[in-house]
């Protein structure tokens, strides 16, 4: 049997393993801007020298295409990882587990809401682990590619998480819990990632997956 080559192998390779490959494109630079631009308008880190003692976490570029139902490129998207590998337990972190909605629950709510005749809205929270606040104190090296001159000695002391961390999906989880009762949510005593809101006969039930919130009542 001969197969007819459609290029559709080479899919894969679209998106660069490494940051000098990615520097290359002017695509892929822009998305490292807008993800440092992120990092810093939500004041997640600040450039300090390493106090002795202390051991820095490395950084790597992580690059991933969004595309549509049509495999058509959307947006070219860059993501700064921390390589928390490196972490000890009880040293640099301690609780990792965040609770999640499981899946039974996400079909109660979608059948609960077609029951009632309920709108479903979908949100994801873009960059969520960077809103999450860290107790343990934290250094990490300066992003490949983006050293500050004349400070390429000094790492960042991060005030908020990043993605790779071990605590990030806890302290993103706490953040978010911390703000959803702020704004009079009440946690399901048996379900501790879905949340309910009531005022006379209205009411909001919201089911949390990581970063991924539905919102129906």
């Amino acid at each position: 049997m001969q197969l007819e080559y459609s290029g559709l192998c080479l899919m894969g390779m679209e998106e660069p393993t490494t940051f000098q490959e990615a520097e290359k494109k002017a695509c892929w630079q822009q998305a490292m801007k807008e993800e440092l631009e992120s990092i810093e308008s939500n004041q997640t880190w600040q450039l300090v020298k390493l106090p002795r003692g202390q051991t820095e976490i490395g950084l790597k570029w992580v690059f991933k295409l969004k595309k549509d139902t049509e495999g058509n490129v959307v947006k070219h998207k860059a993501r700064l990882v921390a390589k928390g590998y490196v972490q000890r337990q009880g040293i640099d972190f301690d609780e990792v587990f965040a609770p999640v909605a499981r899946i039974e629950t996400v079909r109660l709510l979608i059948a609960l809401a077609a029951h009632m005749d309920w709108e479903i809205h979908h949100m994801d929270v873009k960059s969520a682990f960077l809103n999450g606040e860290l107790k343990e104190e934290v250094y990490v090296s300066q992003p490949p590619g983006f050293a500050v001159k004349g400070e390429e000695n000094k790492v960042y002391k991060l005030h908020k998480a990043l993605y790779g961390l071990h605590q990030a999906p806890r302290a993103w989880n706490a953040k978010l819990d911390a703000t959803l009762q702020a704004l009079g949510f009440e946690k399901c005593p048996t379900e501790h990632a879905v949340y309910k809101k009531s005022e006379g006969n209205l009411g909001l039930l919201v089911g949390v997956y990581v970063d991924d919130l539905i919102i129906t009542g």
